[in-house]
């Protein structure tokens, strides 16, 4: 059986913008390059394209269950424009504050939802990448054994600072998504990368 590779995307403040808690599909806008640079990954490169994220506004109250699928079904629409679509989104509700420590257990920076996606796609974990913009997306893609990009969009600058003073680094940082997906194309043709 030969394993695909996948790239794994954290959602809000990675490919959308993230104005806290999103549940309005109305309120989804990618940040530019995203539909351009997914659809060169997965048209070209034939990545299957994953969101995994943290939706802690579900266990808040501030959202429901259908609001994250709306959204996520408005990402895909805005996507079909650049003839390219998400495979799949997992995400996870739950939060420490109102739910079990068996219900976090799908919760970043746990690589539950990505070891989950590898044994649904089958993914070859250590040729696949993350790209996100906390330290627990950072912590995710570590723990499951993927490259890690840490974008610095998002809260991508702070994450940074706060990997800098634990010496606890990604293996790439870029500046905005087109930067981060030219690393993975760089990086899975053998090119010298300048870290």
């Amino acid at each position: 059986m030969i394993l695909r590779r996948a790239l794994f995307l954290d959602r809000d403040g990675t490919i959308n913008h993230d104005p806290g808690y999103l549940g309005n599909p109305e309120q989804v806008v990618l940040f530019p390059t995203v539909g351009e640079s997914l659809s060169i990954l997965k048209n070209q490169y034939d990545f299957i394209l994953i969101v995994v994220s943290n939706q802690s506004g579900v266990a808040r109250g501030f959202i429901e269950v259908e609001d994250v699928d709306r959204v996520n079904q408005r990402i895909n629409e805005l996507l079909e424009g650049y003839n390219v679509k998400i495979d799949a989104f997992y995400y996870c509700t739950a939060h420490p504050d109102f739910n079990s420590k068996e219900e976090c257990e799908c919760r970043k920076p746990s690589p539950k939802m990505l070891i989950d996606a590898s044994k649904e796609f089958e993914i070859d974990l250590n040729s696949s990448y993350l790209i996100g913009d906390s330290k627990s997306d950072i912590e995710a893609a570590q723990n499951a054994g993927c490259k890690s990009i840490l974008i610095k969009t998002g809260y991508g600058k702070e994450t940074l600072n706060a990997l800098l003073s634990e010496n606890n680094l990604p293996n790439f940082v870029a500046e905005n998504f087109k930067a981060a997906c030219d690393f993975i194309i760089k990086d899975i043709s053998g090119e010298q990368i300048e870290y």
